[in-house]
Parts: structure tokens; C-alpha cells; sequence
């Protein structure tokens, strides 16, 4: 993976799975203050905000903005975070928890749960609900999610970039909305609320309060007494209000059943074709207009029927096949766009897909907490693999070969355990203490005996820096690492405590031992005629002679000499040895 190089402006206070977020600010005299006031403090990149749970600096600019940045690696790797999410709302989920736990205690609430919920596995921060005895908020911050209207206990709260279609406003009267701003190093949060042909009216947290409808506004409560009571006329018993004449009222009603047409309403378009239909006494010209807006509402009216015809009848069909990815994004466009006059048959359809769809539910969330458990094992495994790695570091040299090798062989479960939960660098790690331990080879993994049972004595083949003499081991220069003569090899794959190695690289002490090897092999018999002759040892190893190109044949790196027997040219050693003069 390929660390992610967008800048990160939040981060979460004193560890990485805190519920603390704050944001840092941008700019360079600001970020001055900022560092004063967070002296004692340590941020990090934290697990409820996607992060990877390491520890984060502050980094200051003059030429752009100030950001967080991972602590460099202790190896010196780069550090590498999955996180999506790195700017100034990443953190408006925590935001959100925070105020919503403050605003319900102080109503007398103490017992509310606010939870991060992942519906269909999105992501962390998309989702947030809120429950307490008497209701329940799910607050839609993204679009990752659909709002559910009809979810009983769940009265949808929308971000600002979620859109909501005219019918739905038609339907609920209003819809609310979630803002949050910038004030500082934190966000402020303010509730919105939303009805067709008006603008949001938005207000602070404090202005809002639960009622038995739900989640109340100022602005609910002026709709709701709109909706619920009569205006009180203002003309006096004994006198009669002069109502709209013919006309005045006819080119009331184009202009409504335009807007009504651009919104795409079905139900407003069909109650003003019913007020066009019942206007009388208007001059020819007025009643033409009248009657061709009319025409034309009826054929639009008659393409929506189709059009919710073919869309029940695809809901009906993914019905049918359990086609629950295709059930859900129809359910919902339903309850949008069709939830006004349903048929028996359109309710029958409706029913069963949402029946379908809760079943799929109580089994996803059975899944999801299978899933949770074992992601939980998943996890105290890698944390256990880390632990032993850093044992092994610390004491891997001075334990006893048998209490060295138990211990690998527990890394190696843990490791099983932990599945992808451990980065590749910690299965480099695993892999190469299983095979220092020796336990890479099929006998070295057979199974242990029970507890009592003594364990039947297996050869074991020695290991190569068993093999080879401790004074011997630096003679050459290693080829993985590219250590000089005498230099401990570089600790590339984090098997020792330090920078530098206990234990020489197996491809070190393999050119040792293929140097001995060939050094004790008799020497070659050549014939000639009937005479034969023997080859004299050479000066130096043929595949080391090889790695330089032969003056007299132009044979390449890699390639022997075409004499008799591949031995090499004189003139290929001369300049092997002038290159090499240590070896």
C-alpha cells in the first residue's frame, strides 16, 4: 500500500482510540498559540476516525497551510496510514457524538446511547445514531446511506450534501438537516429544517427539543400550527371577504401547476388539475390557456402512471428473485416518489419487499457480529504477534535455543490468528524467526506432544551459522546487505534489537560455505591424446572469476570461458584480482 500524501487536519487527543477530535489550525501564528496550549497533550491519527493509531506532530508553514504528520518510522520506513478521510469534516462524526450526549443529558437523558452504525459496511462516520427511551435520530452525514423515512425509532437526519426529493417534503411536511462550521479547533453543529417551497431555517442545538413527534425546531412548531388549525379571518362577523374573481384565480393556478410540474409532484399537479377543471366564468382567451395547461398536465400525469407501473413491476420482479441489491435502492425510490394512493396490489408489493428486506437485515447483522467477534480475536492475535516480535527482539539472543523456539512457534499461531490484521513488514519478521528457529521445514513443524508425553528425539539438520565457525563469519562482504568485510550485517528485516544484526545474513554465510565446498572437491582430470593431465586448483572460486568479462573469449558476467573444461582465461583472473584485490 502506498502512503496516502493528502495533508491531515484532524486528530484525536491522548491516544489513538480517544473520542476527542480537534482540528489544527491552518495557519503559521496560529498554530504558535495552538502548540502553547496543547503543550502536555500527544495527538494521533486516531481508530474511530480510520486512522492507523499512530502518534501525530504538528507541522508548521509559512508558504501553506499547517497540518498533522505521522512520527517517522523507528526503522526509518516510511509510515504507511489507510485513512480516507484527512480534512476538516473528517471528524464531524465525533462532533456530532459529543454534542449529541451534552444536548440529551441536559434534558434529563442520562441513559442515551450514541452509536457509530456501518450499515452494508460503509464507512466509519457515514452514519451516526442517536436513541434514547422516548425516540431515535439516525443523522445521515454523507450519501453512502439512503434515509430510511418509514424506519420506525429512526427519524432521519440529513447532511447538508444529502438530497431529498419534493414528494418527500409533500408527505413529512419537513425534513431536518445537520450543518457543522469551523470555529477554532472545533465544530459547531446547528439544525436545519427544511419544507417544500421555503428555504431551511436553521438554529443552534439548545433552540431544539424532543417532542412526541420527534426531533422539534422553532420553525416545526410554526409549521405543524399552520398545518393543524385554520387561519383566523380578519373581517368582522357582519362583513364577507371579496373572493378572487374568475380570472385573478385561473392565472393563480397556471402558476401553481407550473411550479408543480418543475418539482415533479405528482400529488400537487393533480390537485391544481382539479382546481383548473372547476374554474368557470373566464373569457375564451383564459379558458384556452386553461384547457391546453390542462392537456398538457394530463399527459405528464399519464407518463408518471406508466412510469410507476414499470416501477413496481421491477421492484415486484427483484422481489420475486431475492434480488436484495436491486430491492433496495426500488424500496426506497417507492416510498419517495410513490407513497401517495397505493393500490392493494402496490401495498401487497411494498410489504413484501420490505418484509424481505428486514429478514436480509437480521441476518446481516447476525453476520456482522459473528464477524465483529472474530475480527475482535483477529485483533488480540496481532496485537499478541506484536508482542512476541518484541520479546524476540529483546531476548531472542540470550534465551535457550528450546525456550527461543517455543516461543517462535507461538508467534507463528498468533500470526495464523491474526490473519491480514498484521502489516507485511511483521510477516517478514514472523517468517524470518521461523526460519532462525529453524522451524521452515516440514519435520520442524510436526506436531508437538501432549502434556506427559516425551517427544521422540528427530536429527535435526544444523542450522548455516551453526555450520560455520563464529570467527568466520564476517570474512566476506555480504551480498544481501552490502556489508564490508568484518561489519555486522544490517538488520533489514527487524529479527534483531537494533540496526545492526546478531547473526550474519544466511547468503553471507552461504558464500562461505560454497567456498569451502569447492576448495575440499579432488581436481578435475583433463585428457589430451592418451596422456591426461590434472587441472591445478584456481586461485579463486570460478563462480567469483565469472563475475567479471574475459579479455580473451568476451565472455560475459555469468558465462564460463570457452577453454577446455570452462577454465577460466588467465587474463580473466588477472583482472578478477585487480578488481577484487581482497578476495
Amino acid at each position: 500500500m502506498r502512503g496516502d500524501r493528502r495533508q491531515i487536519q484532524t486528530a484525536v487527543l491522548g491516544s489513538a482510540d480517544s473520542e476527542e477530535p480537534l482540528i489544527l489550525p491552518l495557519e503559521a501564528i496560529e498554530l504558535d498559540a495552538f502548540r502553547r496550549r496543547h503543550e502536555h497533550d500527544t495527538f494521533w491519527c486516531g481508530l474511530l476516525l480510520g486512522g492507523c493509531g499512530v502518534q501525530l506532530a504538528t507541522k508548521l508553514y509559512t508558504d501553506r497551510v499547517c497540518h498533522f504528520a505521522h512520527h517517522p518510522d523507528p526503522d526509518g520506513l516510511p509510515q504507511v496510514c489507510g485513512r480516507h478521510a484527512r480534512g476538516v469534516a473528517s471528524a464531524d462524526h465525533l462532533y456530532v457524538k459529543s454534542a449529541a450526549a451534552a444536548w440529551l443529558r441536559g434534558r434529563g437523558e442520562d441513559e442515551a446511547r450514541v452509536d457509530f452504525a456501518r450499515p452494508d459496511g460503509v464507512p466509519l462516520g457515514s452514519v451516526v445514531d442517536i436513541r434514547w427511551q422516548g425516540g431515535g435520530l439516525r443523522v445521515h452525514l454523507d450519501q453512502a446511506v439512503p434515509p430510511a423515512w418509514d424506519m420506525e425509532g429512526h427519524e432521519p437526519v440529513l447532511g447538508v450534501s444529502v438530497p431529498v426529493d419534493p414528494d418527500t417534503l409533500i408527505r413529512r411536511w419537513y425534513v431536518h438537516r445537520i450543518g457543522l462550521h469551523s470555529e477554532g479547533t472545533t465544530r459547531r453543529i446547528r439544525i436545519g429544517t427544511e419544507a417544500f417551497s421555503r428555504p431551511t431555517e436553521w438554529f443552534a442545538l439548545d433552540e431544539c427539543e424532543m417532542t412526541e413527534r420527534g426531533l422539534s425546531t422553532p420553525a416545526v412548531e410554526r409549521i405543524v400550527r399552520s398545518r393543524s388549525s385554520r387561519p383566523v379571518s380578519p373581517w368582522s362577523a357582519g362583513q364577507s371577504r371579496k373572493a378572487p374573481d374568475a380570472p385573478a384565480r385561473a392565472q393563480g393556478l397556471l402558476r401553481r401547476l407550473a411550479d408543480a410540474l418543475k418539482v415533479e409532484s405528482v400529488v400537487v399537479v393533480s390537485r391544481v388539475c382539479r382546481g383548473i377543471a372547476a374554474v368557470t366564468d373566464v373569457d375564451e382567451k383564459t379558458q384556452a390557456q386553461l384547457q391546453a395547461a390542462l392537456s398538457e398536465a394530463q399527459r405528464w400525469l399519464e407518463d408518471q402512471a406508466e412510469v410507476r407501473r414499470e416501477l413496481f413491476a421491477r421492484l415486484e420482479e427483484a422481489v420475486g428473485t431475492h434480488g436484495i441489491e436491486q430491492v433496495r435502492p426500488l424500496l426506497v425510490r417507492v416510498n419517495a416518489t410513490a407513497s401517495h394512493d397505493r393500490t392493494e396490489t402496490e401495498s401487497r408489493i411494498v410489504d413484501a419487499a420490505a418484509v424481505q428486506l428486514a429478514a436480509h437485515r437480521r441476518q446481516r447483522q447476525t453476520a456482522a457480529a459473528a464477524a465483529k467477534r472474530d475480527s475482535g480475536q483477529a485483533r488480540q492475535a496481532a496485537d499478541r504477534v506484536r508482542t512476541l516480535l518484541a520479546n524476540l527482539r529483546r531476548r531472542g539472543r540470550g534465551q535457550p535455543r528450546e525456550a527461543m523456539r517455543e516461543t517462535v512457534r507461538q508467534l507463528l499461531q498468533a500470526a495464523e490468528e491474526a490473519g491480514d490484521r498484521i502489516d507485511p513488514r511483521e510477516r517478514d519478521q514472523v517468517n524470518s524467526w521461523k526460519k532462525r528457529a529453524g522451524l521452515d521445514t516440514p519435520s520442524a513443524q510436526a506436531v508437538r506432544p501432549a502434556p506427559g508425553e516425551r517427544a521422540p528425539k528427530q536429527k535435526r539438520e544444523p542450522l548455516l551459522h551453526e555450520r560455520v565457525e563464529r570467527r568466520s563469519w564476517f570474512k566476506k562482504p555480504c551480498p544481501r546487505c552490502g556489508a564490508a568485510r568484518n561489519t555486522d550485517c544490517l538488520n533489514d528485516d527487524g529479527v534483531g534489537n537494533g540496526s545492526r544484526r546478531q547473526l550474519p545474513h544466511d547468503e553471507r554465510l552461504q558464500l562461505i560455505i560454497s567456498e569451502r565446498k569447492s576448495r575440499a572437491e579432488p581436481p578435475k582430470q583433463l585428457k589430451q591424446g592418451r596422456r591426461s593431465r590434472t587441472v591445478p586448483p584456481m586461485p579463486t572460486t570460478s563462480w567469483q572469476v565469472v563475475d567479471v568479462t574475459c579479455p580473451d573469449c568476451n565472455a560475459g558476467p555469468g558465462s564460463r570461458c570457452t577453454t577446455p573444461g570452462s577454465r577460466p582465461h588467465q587474463s580473466r583472473v588477472a583482472r578478477f584480482r585487480l578488481r577484487f584485490p581482497s578476495a
